[in-house]
């Protein structure tokens, strides 16, 4: 699934876009598993009752969920995409899932390999109208063994068997999957925890997203990440 993604280049979508401050500190733009880049979640102290508290904000994290039992931060490279079927099962994500920890991943653009002309070729998938997107996902806190705190993020996956646009892409033989794309005016809903997960988990339409392919930033970072296994 998607493995590699456009983070936003413009600071001011954050706030015209999904409503929130961007993070005091810029993460990466081109962003790989484990590197460290911009997640949108509900307020520790949204509940508070305090009109002066937002009711979301954005931090910066990790690119594959870290669980709190992992003993460092190898796990990123498996735990950045999450099948939301599966999700309140599986060990690395079944706890963010209970605690109903929503986040939302905000892209200028992501990545996908399209293997219709017998060989991967990478494709930069967007809105069609250019604008930034958020992709639902669960996010997570680790203690790190020295230096506090970590936050960490995956991106919930869907079928996309019968997508016109998303089934395009991966092997043949592969199970066609998709990220889940929320619609813009769900994204409140998304991070208040308003309805069961599977309400969100909806195919985002072909007709607003836009294929092209373009070859990655990395060249490194895309064999080091063609192999890895997907949950």
């Amino acid at each position: 699934m998607c493995s590699h993604y456009q983070a936003l280049k413009e600071r001011e979508n954050f706030l015209k876009v999904f409503a929130v401050q961007p993070p005091a500190e810029d993460g990466k733009l081109d962003m790989w598993p484990g590197y460290l880049g911009a997640f949108i979640c509900k307020h520790p102290h949204a509940d508070v009752g305090d009109g002066a508290v937002p009711a979301a904000h954005a931090v910066n994290g990790l690119f594959g969920l870290v669980p709190h039992w992992a003993t460092d931060t190898k796990i990123t490279k498996s735990t950045y995409n999450c099948r939301s079927e599966t999700a309140s099962q599986k060990p690395s994500f079944r706890e963010a899932f209970k605690r109903n920890q929503r986040c939302i991943i905000p892209v200028d653009a992501f990545y996908e390999p399209d293997w219709r002309s017998g060989r991967a070729v990478a494709t930069r998938v967007g809105h069609v109208d250019g604008c930034p997107i958020g992709i639902a996902g669960l996010w997570s806190s680790w203690k790190e063994p020295k230096n506090g705190w970590a936050f960490s993020f995956t991106m919930l996956t869907i079928n996309a068997d019968t997508h016109p646009l998303m089934n395009q892409f991966h092997k043949p033989t592969d199970e066609k999957r998709m990220v889940a794309i929320l619609p813009p005016d769900r994204y409140q809903d998304w991070i208040e925890g308003s309805g069961p997960i599977g309400d969100f988990m909806v195919p985002f339409s072909a007709d607003k997203l836009r294929a092209r392919a373009e070859e990655p930033r990395s060249k490194k970072a895309s064999s080091e990440t063609s192999n890895l296994s997907l949950l």
